[in-house]
Parts: C-alpha cells; structure tokens; sequence
C-alpha cells in the first residue's frame, strides 16, 4: 500500500528546506559581494515570513489536530482493534505554538545574522542555509509523534548548529566553542539513541501513543505475558524490567545536555561566548524551545504512566538549574557570559511545572498534544496546564531573552570584549539601546515596568503550589530574588554617567535595529496584554 503524504501539513518545514536549497543555489551563481550577502538575508527572511504565514493560516483553520505520516489501516494490527492511528507527525495546538516561536525567533534571528555577515568574512550562503535547516528542525521537532522523527528532527536542530559557530573562520575562540558543542551534541546523541533503543526494546515500538499504552498498562509489553497479569503487576509497581527506568534517565539526560541543564550546562557558557552573537541567540532560545517541545512529548506524550519515576528528577534537576544558573550568573563580567548562566537559570523555571505533573495526575495525557487515550477530564485539565505554564514562560523568556541578545549585538559592533562596564553610560551615548535593553533586563527580573516576566513566574509558581511541591516554590522564590541582583546591576550600569568614549567605527545596521524593535515591541506586548500568550498557551481540550 502507498502511503498518502498531506502536503498541506507539513507545509512549514516544506517551505523551510525549499528556501534553504534555493539560497544554497542562489549563492552558487550570483557574484560574491555586499548586495548578494543582502538578498540572500532577504530571501531568508522571507522564506521564514512565508513559514510563519502557513502556522497561522493552520491555526485559524482549527478543525482540531491534523496528521501524516501515518501507518495504513492494513497495518495498524499491534496496537489492537479501535486503537488510534499512529502517525509521525500531528499539527496540533502544541505543535504551532512552538512553531510560531520557533519562526518569531527566526525572524529576529535572520535580522541579527544580516547585521553580523554585513562585514564580510562569513560566508553568507553557507549561513542562511545552515540557519534554515535548523529552523526545519525546530518546527518539525514539536510535531513529531515517533520516537525516530524526535531524534531525526533533534539532530537536525543541533547539527548545523556548531557548523554555524565555526563559520567565523580564523577565530581560536569560536572554533573552541564549535569543537565543544560538536562535542557535546554527539555524546547527548549517543546517550539519548541508548535510551530510546531500550525503550522500543521493551514496548516493541516507537509511536509516543503506543508506548504511553504500554508504559501506563493499558497494553502489554511483547513478553510480558497476559494482559490481566501486566496490568496487576504494573500496579503494584514492579512490572517492567529495571531497564526502563534507565532507558527514561538516558533519554532525559540526553534532552538535558540540549537544553543546558545541571549537571549537563558546562558548555553554555564558552559556546555562547565564543560563538558569533546571532548563534548565541538561536541556541538560547530556538535550540532550547526545540528541546524542551521534545522533552515535554517524551515525558508526557510517552511516559505519563512513568511519571513517579521523572518528576522527582525533574523537579530535582530544575532546582538544582536554577540554582547554579543565578550563582553562576552573578560572578560574570561578560555580557554574553551573564545571559548564557541566566538561559541556564531560566530553564530550571520552565522546567519546574514539568516537575508537578506526578502530583497533578500525569498519568493521562494532555489533550492538546494529540496523544492516546486521555484520562479524567480534572486530571488532564491538570496536566495541560502544567504543560501551559512551561510553554508561556517559554515564549515570554524568548521574547525578553532575544530583545537583550539584539541589543548585544549593537553594542559588539563598538566594543572589542562586550564587557558589562562597557554598558556603562550607554544611555547618555545611545538612549533607544539603553532603554530596550533596560526592559528587556526588568522583564527577565520580573520587576515593574517589565510585566511580562512577573506574569510569567506568577503563573510557573501557581502551578508548582497547586501541584504540592512547596520544596520547588521556596528555591525558585529564593532564586527569582538572587536573579534580581545581576539584572539590576546590569541596568544600574546603563545609566551610570561615565568617562567619553569614542565613538564606534562601525555603525550599527538597520537590520539590527529592527531585531531590537520587534522584540521590544512583543515583550511590551506581553507585559501589557498577559492574557494573549496565556490564553494561547493553555491546552484545552477543545485544542
């Protein structure tokens, strides 16, 4: 039987990878130079527009989850009569949320590399094709439903990558930090293959909807004898083999060297630093949204039944991120290296709801990530909104993180370390700079004017509190408040008066500042209108 393909689902990264290939060829045949650098970042920019274009036009058609990919009826005999189909990838509500920030990202992100590739040095074509793969990465990642595509579509995040942090050539620092995140990427892989071959191993598929049936009882393991005797046994806590909680620690800690979390977030820091600004930014907040969509498919898409066993670690490993993220943070005198530590920090917060959702009922699935069967309408009404709370501070920290990022890029243009005394006085040299980088600091703190942080963490603690992990709210209280310190620093430094400098030797380009705009303009958006990105980002059932 031929497989049927809907095109009109997997239009996004369709248009993504179509784009790359033409940029690639653009690149081959038109004349190096300033203006080609300039198309190629327009037809990029585009391309992402365009992607960005087909996510909205899926989210207002709504008629509930579309899917592709899928195993043919004649097939579909191991999961028994009236199962639901297992498909590879789903366009649901959870997969155009992370698509659209994916794509927002994009677009900052492409604006910030045209700014960065307008001195020369840096191959331009090479850039935007390698920055558009991982973009198609990013937004198939979300709408993965097998364990296969995840890993696929994860390494097609990671991959180009540190490809693009070695793209400045002649640069010691920025081949190190290539040579650690290649490094890094292939040990994650490797550990996260391991786990997974042991989990197919026992539930004897891939589909994330199968195993969640295995894994939860409702389907018998190959082997494991009758259903009625799997299912008691699972029940009293000890029917499946040792083998699959090491297989879930290996595919949590797999996930966790792409996010940067503690123990696995030596790298950030020296990656960030020594790759170009643009990449810096990608990883910060692209690469990571595509790590966390992956994490929150596998632990509670697969492995709801699974989670007494994950949310103590998770709730362990995001206390411990927060933690080592701010203390880290606070001893940093480069600009870049302060916002690497805090991208560590905020990951223990995004994390945190994760770490509810034993308490809260995991063991059904959230109806918005289109999985199999749900569970009581309270209980999964639970689970989506821990699921919500990460996803908001997500897209919140992406808009507060890339506003700071751009305005970082600005200032790299001027100064040769990008040091924090450097930021010294920028309000009396650059006003506009001074004051979006100043909100986008408050809001990262979570201080008045920048409500869009406050409303983000208002929403992570709610969720922690009702979820009964009074431990987790203490540490993140404790640590919003050390956060505060280097945040306030930072924009203290902005408006401190200091000695004349003189003025930089290359101006800032156009581009660059309508990056800053756009992520002014969405934090500010944010802060003002919460209920936008809240609303969004819970998963109904009707999602």
């Amino acid at each position: 039987m031929i497989q049927q393909i809907d095109y009109s689902v997997i239009a996004v990264p369709l248009v993504l990878a179509l784009v790359a290939g033409l940029v690639l060829m653009l690149d081959a045949f038109l004349p190096s130079g300033g203006r080609t650098r300039t198309g190629l970042g327009l037809v990029s920019l585009a391309g992402v527009v365009v992607a960005l274009g087909f996510v909205v036009a899926q989210a207002v058609r709504g008629g509930g989850a579309r899917a592709t990919f899928c195993v043919p009826d004649s097939l579909a005999t191991a999961a028994g009569p009236g199962s639901e189909p297992a498909c590879s990838f789903v366009v649901d509500r959870f997969t155009l949320i992370f698509a659209g920030l994916v794509l927002v990202a994009g677009v900052v992100v492409v604006l910030m590399s045209m700014t960065q590739l307008a001195g020369g040095g840096i191959p331009a074509g090479e850039w935007y094709f390698l920055l558009l793969c991982t973009l198609v990465g990013a937004v198939t990642l979300p709408a993965s439903r097998d364990l296969i595509m995840l890993v696929v579509a994860l390494e097609l995040v990671s991959l180009p990558v540190f490809a693009l942090t070695a793209l400045k050539r002649y640069d010691g620092r920025s081949s190190e930090a290539a040579v650690k995140l290649f490094l890094v990427s292939v040990v994650s892989t490797a550990v996260m293959l391991l786990g997974v071959s042991l989990l197919y191993g026992i539930a004897g598929t891939v589909y994330l909807s199968r195993l969640a049936s295995v894994f939860s009882g409702k389907t018998p393991a190959p082997g494991m004898g009758a259903p009625e005797t799997y299912s008691s046994l699972l029940a009293a806590g000890h029917g499946l083999p040792g083998v699959v909680t090491v297989g879930l620690v290996l595919v949590v800690a797999g996930f966790a060297f792409k996010i940067a979390v503690v123990p696995f977030h030596a790298w950030a820091a020296d990656v960030y630093q020594g790759a170009p600004i643009p990449v810096a930014a990608l990883l910060s907040v692209i690469s990571k949204a595509a790590g966390f969509a992956g994490l929150i498919l596998v632990l509670v898409t697969a492995l709801p039944g699974q989670a007494s066993t994950w949310s103590p670690i998770i709730a362990v490993i995001a206390a411990l991120t927060m933690t080592v993220g701010n203390l880290l943070a606070m001893r940093q005198r480069s600009a870049v290296r302060l916002l690497a530590w805090s991208s560590v920090a905020q990951s223990g917060y995004i994390l945190a709801p994760l770490a509810v959702t034993a308490q809260t009922g995991a063991m059904a699935s959230a109806p918005g990530l289109t999985v199999g069967a749900a569970g009581a309408a309270d209980t999964a009404s639970d689970v989506a909104g821990a699921v919500g709370a990460s996803m908001a501070y997500l897209v919140i920290y992406a808009a507060m993180n890339l506003g700071a990022f751009a305005v970082v890029m600005l200032m790299s243009r001027t100064t040769a370390r990008n040091e924090l005394d450097d930021y010294r006085g920028l309000a009396f040299r650059s006003p506009v700079a001074a004051i979006a980088l100043a909100f986008c600091l408050i809001c990262l703190a979570g201080l008045p004017p920048g409500l869009a942080g406050l409303f983000a963490k208002v929403v992570v603690f709610r969720e922690i509190i009702e979820g009964g992990a009074g431990w987790l709210a203490v540490v993140m209280a404790v640590n919003t408040v050390i956060g505060l310190y280097y945040y306030v620093v930072w924009t203290a430094r902005l408006f401190t008066p200091a000695e004349p400098v003189p003025a930089g030797v290359r101006r800032a380009l156009p581009a660059a500042w309508v990056a800053v705009g756009i992520a002014v303009v969405v934090a500010l958006l944010f802060s003002v209108a919460p209920q936008l990105v809240l609303g969004m980002t819970s998963l109904s059932a009707s999602g």
